[in-house]
């Protein structure tokens, strides 16, 4: 087999070239100083983590050939070099004769890549694999890799994997050159660049999860029959206020830092009643909702009114360091540590402040609450359920008890490839600049934690999370790109002490719980994201169960919670799914899916 690296498209350019041509080495020279950067990229992204994504996958027989050659196109000039000695330079580092003309772009970092190898457990089986073949993720993923090797066959990319998968050693990028069944493989780098760029390993990982989970999580019972509809709004008039409160005298001893003016704007929904205190509806907790990185006080603003509409008062808070309007002026860099981060726009103190905001509302609430008033006596501030997205999530479970460990948190950021990072994985990588001292942000006060698609990765390391004492609830969706479910939702939902619930959105994205009005800027913004946001009708099925599920799971604390179990249960989630999008509630994860998580991450 060769193998042709095509840097241009041009049809006219290629026909001017042929197969044996080879320019000047002063050209070489030229033109891999033009294109270094974009072969680093190509280099970073083509490779082990690429190929073995596209994955684990391919249950067909081996192909007959066996390549021992390859042929090496960039730009204008090509390079027949032997397999053998890409091997000899991935085994010693040393630069073969042959690979002369390329010793710039051969950099330790390309070695490194040519020395990684998967291993797939063999006791996922047949079936599994076969079912990340047929889901979308593995559908796309094969499609990006024929657009980057467009002389390729489904079946030969496959068959290519599979041998590879196969053997003894693992899958590695010489493995797969070796085992591509066709004489030539035609590498087109703008395409392959372009899938580097975009490339994100944990996405594509979770996304194949996807047709397992909606198997392995689906509990067959007779079909739900409600008494009532938790979904439907309740028959409260809602009453809807903004309040500004000053946080004079911030600080944060561990940190280091002062703040002598943290403003904390916060919206408030309470049922409007003619009742005299003390209130009916004061058995009911108080709800905190925090946003997530960038999202304001009106994300869920539709689940506040729902709730309130029942009776239960919520505080919509505005976290001043990560909301919407602290995105503008900040940058991309790296931290004190050495760590490629988001710097400074999100610090470090980002993820101690927000917990301690709602400890700081919550204070301020039990003083107002005593005050007369419409609010007086509706903000039961000692027993409160925290719901938070995203960025918002890990405050949640921060202030249930997860303990940060900064040691694991460091390891993981210095030691992934940079192209293999979601969005989240850089977002909690801003916090490596932490000091290194026990950080507990407990608020006993918080009953109840609400994580949606939450930021956690490796925030809490492997045990930090086995340390929340209140039940919890998690929602994930398959096809998010910015906190993909596998290590930010699954793998953390191992460690949580029960009770605990996982919600789970086969096909479900970042954003596909919010409920923008068309045409707003929210909207829009459902679309700057990786991949095409999952949202309006067709995730409205799991706006209404996220309306149901939290309603029934805030009123486990309240006298009303057995009224409410029943929508707690697998049956309530799986009587909302629909085609397009699989909806499933458990409180357990079952051994078929537990082996998936326990293969190590890919790099």
């Amino acid at each position: 087999m060769k193998l042709k690296l095509d840097w241009f498209r041009d049809k006219g350019f290629r026909k001017s070239l042929s197969r044996t041509q080879t320019p000047p080495f002063s050209e070489t020279a030229r033109q891999i100083g033009r294109t270094r950067l974009l072969a680093q990229s190509l280099l970073w992204g083509v490779t082990l983590t690429s190929l073995s994504n596209a994955i684990a996958l391919l249950l067909i027989e081996a192909p007959v050939l066996a390549a021992e050659r390859v042929t090496l196109r960039l730009g204008p000039f090509q390079q027949s070099v032997a397999i053998e000695d890409l091997e000899d330079f991935a085994k010693t580092g040393e630069v073969p004769a042959s690979l002369k003309p390329y010793k710039a772009l051969l950099s330790s970092e390309f070695r490194d890549i040519l020395n990684r190898r998967l291993h797939l457990d063999p006791n996922l089986g047949d079936k599994v694999v076969k079912d990340v073949l047929r889901s979308p993720v593995g559908e796309e993923l094969i499609k990006k890799l024929g657009l980057a090797l467009p002389n390729s066959t489904v079946e030969q990319l496959q068959a290519g994997l599979t041998l590879a998968l196969r053997q003894a050693n693992g899958l590695s990028v010489i493995s797969f050159l070796q085992s591509y069944p066709a004489d030539t493989i035609t590498i087109d780098a703008s395409s392959a660049i372009a899938i580097a760029l975009e490339f994100n390993a944990p996405y594509w990982q979770s996304g194949a999860l996807g047709p397992l989970l909606e198997r392995e999580l689906t509990v067959t019972k007779g079909k739900f029959r409600p008494a009532f509809n938790p979904a439907q709004a309740g028959s409260e008039t809602v009453q809807q206020q903004t309040l500004t409160f000053h946080d004079w005298r911030r600080q944060e001893p561990i940190l280091g830092t002062y703040t002598s003016d943290r403003k904390i704007v916060v919206d408030l929904y309470w049922a409007n009643t003619n009742e005299k205190p003390p209130y009916q509806n004061s058995q009911n907790p108080l709800v905190v909702l925090s946003h997530g990185f960038g999202a304001d006080r009106s994300f869920l603003a539709y689940v506040a009114r729902h709730l309130a509409s029942h009776g239960i008062t919520v505080a919509a808070i505005e976290h001043p360091g990560s909301n919407a309007n602290q995105i503008f002026g900040g940058h991309f860099g790296s931290n004190s540590v050495g760590v490629p981060g988001l710097v400074p726009l999100l610090p470090a103190s980002e993820f101690v402040a927000m917990p301690k905001d709602i400890s700081f509302l919550l204070d301020e609430l039990a003083r107002l609450n005593q005050l007369p008033g419409s609010l007086q006596g509706k903000l039961n501030t000692e027993k409160v359920s925290v719901i938070g997205h995203s960025l918002g999530g890990y405050t949640a479970l921060a202030l249930a008890g997860g303990e940060l460990n900064l040691d694991e948190l460091r390891q993981f950021c210095k030691n992934r490839n940079p192209l293999g990072k979601s969005g989240g994985d850089w977002l909690q990588c801003a916090a490596a600049d932490l000091p290194d001292q026990r950080l507990s942000l407990r608020d006993r006060r918080v009953a109840q934690a609400i994580a949606l698609n939450p930021v956690v990765g490796d925030l809490f390391g492997k045990k930090g999370l086995g340390k929340v004492s209140t039940p919890t609830l998690i929602l994930t969706g398959t096809s998010d790109p910015l906190t993909p479910s596998l290590n930010h939702q699954l793998r953390p939902f191992t460690q949580l002490p029960s009770p605990k619930y996982l919600l789970t959105a086969i096909g479900g994205t970042h954003l596909s719980i919010s409920d923008f009005a068309p045409g707003s800027q929210g909207e829009q913004l459902t679309q700057t994201t990786l991949v095409n946001e999952r949202t309006g009708e067709v995730a409205a099925p799991l706006r209404q169960l996220l309306k149901g599920v939290t309603l029934a799971f805030v009123k486990q604390l309240t006298p009303a919670a057995s009224t409410y179990e029943p929508f707690l249960t697998p049956a309530y989630a799986q009587s909302l799914s629909t085609p397009e999008l699989a909806l499933r509630l458990n409180t357990q994860l079952p051994p078929s899916v537990t082996s998936w998580l326990a293969l190590p991450p890919l790099p």
